[in-house]
């Protein structure tokens, strides 16, 4: 009795083991089922080697347009030096397109002074007349030189009289001389120009210097 008792106990507990362990394993299959299968309403993971490629297109797209602009800057870049070389050489060659034009009537008028005399005029008994036109066509065309040199802020430096300054006037020479005050410009060897105050050829001058002492 008591065995048969024991057989069938141990009949239940492998039955009850048998249930347990098909519980688990039908709950186990519901749970890879759950994780497998997205719920309803879930996107669905995304997978990452097509993540890593639309990445990859992106840059390449933006490599490309970051290359297109560099390209563009470097070419624009290259106009502007151009053009800047263009513009230096024309301001080299030709910034003094004016002065040179407003030169040209003092030229004319040496051409004037120069064909205004002839050989035959040059005689003893027309030599007077043919100097003093001369000398008429020289002055008026120091005048008009004069007057080209003052539009361009250029201006003579250097007169007899004037106190003796070293930016302007180079002393060739001192002598004394009596009713000139010491320090004074006393000849003038070559006159000075000076362009917008600065100097652009010294005048040589011989400067008056104190007597000696009696």
């Amino acid at each position: 009795m008591l065995a048969r008792h024991v057989l069938t106990k141990s009949r239940a507990m492998a039955v009850a083991r048998r249930s347990f362990f098909r519980s688990s394993y039908v709950m186990n299959e519901k749970k890879e089922e759950e994780i497998a299968t997205p719920a309803e309403g879930e996107a669905a993971p995304e997978d990452p080697l097509a993540k890593l490629q639309a990445e990859v297109e992106e840059l390449k797209t933006k490599n490309a347009e970051l290359s297109d602009k560099v390209l563009r800057a470097l070419a624009d870049a290259e106009n502007v030096r151009r053009i800047s070389r263009q513009d230096v050489n024309n301001a080299r060659e030709f910034s003094i397109t004016k002065f040179a034009k407003s030169l040209l009537d003092v030229s004319d008028n040496l051409k004037r002074a120069h064909e205004s005399i002839s050989i035959e005029e040059l005689a003893p008994e027309h030599s007077m007349t043919a100097i003093k036109s001369l000398h008429e066509g020289v002055v008026m065309t120091d005048k008009e030189l004069q007057k080209v040199f003052g539009s361009y802020g250029i201006n003579s430096v250097g007169a007899v009289g004037e106190k003796f300054d070293p930016n302007f006037h180079e002393a060739m020479f001192e002598y004394p001389e009596e009713g000139k005050e010491p320090g004074t410009i006393g000849q003038v060897l070559k006159i000075g120009y000076s362009i917008h105050s600065r100097c652009l050829r010294p005048a040589q001058v011989g400067i008056i210097k104190a007597p000696p002492a009696q």
